[in-house]
């Protein structure tokens, strides 16, 4: 029952409203009428009418929130280069002309044009990853995360227990845990060693006839250091085969090239290359991390058990869509053309930073006479997206101390621009890390650092 209205004013009429209002927005109708109709239910709860005017200003500033909440690009000040929450990976120039060809057009996504018969999906993508990654076959699912549930799944069918390690329950992002994704597929858990020491012998005494999978989960978001030890890839590969149960390493990351050789200050990832050839059965790891491209889960190992994988009925669940495959299927060909600067993220890592330094003195030169101290800073980069937690890429930023606002009020105002302009605050100053910046964005920044500071100075 609505609260009694304690004002003269009436509510105006939804039609008269939306003469207001929908020229103002780019929304589809429907939504336009919805969010007005949720406005006037909201005031008559609240019982207070404002004036006209007020309802209006009211209106376009919930539109203009709903319109804010789509998915956008952005301008990623941040340093934080596969960033979880911007999207990770940006993909390079070719995916995503590879995305528009095949999104725009019928195409054999399905059809084999010798034969003119239905084909297989993703044919051609499968053989180059699996050579990436010198294992007899690879398949692709939608995320790392799901490339674990089919293998779970998939090995546990009969036999039930999966054997890991204590140390390698990670979480991952949104709250996710490790152990949790594998119990959701009816999995039991043999949890071995300790938090932070586990041994060949704890995974050997652990072996019964219920095992169906050793899982080896490489800790590529955090680290451990001190009294730890844990079990190396080849010597749980030998106790598998010996004991003949199959033996999955998920590494998460999605490196597949010597990630330390682009830059001097990042460390060793693990590679699949390598984790087969030390004995791995199968491995899994994110397309959307430090592969460089969108989003997916990529297996890769024996084929019979990727074949198994591929015949599992979970699978046509898990499976890629077309627009997906066609950006994999030009990611995993840079990296075999050994093309990785043309993959943004692992172009990122690799910048000097006398260019950054360049750009950031020409941006500071346009930018004098505003109301603002403005200079050339300090960056600390990140990798991040759950990658290389020890690495740290130095990088140049630029410093904003602006004179006639707050450091939040002038983040938040440059958050409004199209596309809004992110950074961070620290020491008291507002920073936009350049590694971050593509080259091409420059002009940008610069318009909307202009616009902030007009936008300050007229509410001042």
């Amino acid at each position: 029952m609505h609260k009694r209205i304690n004002s003269r004013r009436s509510i105006p009429a939804v039609n008269r409203l939306l003469e207001e209002v929908l020229n103002t927005v780019d929304l589809p109708r429907p939504v336009i009428v919805d969010l007005v109709r949720k406005e006037i239910a909201q005031l008559r709860d609240e019982g207070d009418v404002p004036d006209f005017r007020s309802i209006i200003e009211r209106i376009r500033a919930s539109l203009d929130r709903h319109h804010r909440s789509r998915v956008q690009p952005i301008v990623n000040g941040t340093g934080i280069i596969i960033h979880t929450n911007f999207g990770r990976a940006p993909l390079s120039r070719e995916a995503v002309e590879a995305v528009a060809a095949i999104g725009s057009n019928y195409n054999t996504l399905e059809f084999d044009l010798q034969t003119a018969r239905r084909g297989e999906r993703a044919t051609y993508l499968e053989q180059h990853l699996a050579l990436l990654c010198g294992a007899e076959a690879a398949t692709v699912v939608n995320n790392c995360a799901a490339a674990l549930v089919l293998v779970a799944k998939h090995f546990t069918t009969k036999k039930k227990e999966v054997i890991i390690s204590r140390g390698e329950l990670v979480q991952i992002g949104g709250n996710f845990r490790i152990g949790e994704i594998l119990e959701a597929t009816g999995a039991k858990l043999r949890e071995v060693g300790a938090t932070n020491k586990t041994t060949l012998a704890d995974y050997a005494r652990a072996i019964n006839k219920e095992t169906a999978l050793i899982l080896k989960v490489h800790r590529s978001n955090f680290v451990m250091s001190g009294f730890v030890e844990s079990v190396s890839t080849s010597e749980i590969a030998a106790l598998a085969k010996k004991k003949r149960v199959p033996f999955v390493e998920d590494l998460g990351s999605g490196a597949v090239v010597a990630i330390e050789k682009l830059g001097t200050t990042l460390e060793h990832e693990p590679i699949p290359a390598d984790t087969l050839k030390a004995g791995a059965d199968v491995v899994c790891f994110s397309g959307d991390k430090l592969f460089g491209g969108p989003q997916a889960g990529l297996i890769a190992g024996k084929s019979r058990f990727i074949a198994a994988l591929r015949r599992d009925p979970l699978f046509r669940a898990l499976r890629c869509d077309k627009l997906v495959l066609a950006a994999l299927q030009a990611t995993v060909d840079a990296h075999l053309r050994n093309d990785q600067q043309s993959l943004p993220a692992l172009g990122l890592l690799q910048i000097g930073k006398d260019e950054l330094r360049a750009r950031a003195a020409a941006i500071v030169v346009r930018l004098r006479g505003l109301p603002l101290r403005i200079m050339v800073g300090l960056g600390s980069g990140k990798v991040g997206g759950g990658s290389l937690p020890q690495s740290v890429v130095p990088s140049v930023a630029i410093d904003i101390l602006p004179e006639n606002c707050s450091v939040h009020e002038f983040h938040a105002a440059l958050r409004q621009w199209s596309p809004p302009v992110l950074g961070y605050i620290s020491n008291d100053r507002f920073k936009l890390d350049l590694r971050t910046i593509f080259p091409q964005q420059d002009d940008v920044i610069v318009d909307a650092i202009r616009v902030a500071c007009s936008t300050a100075s007229a509410n001042s």
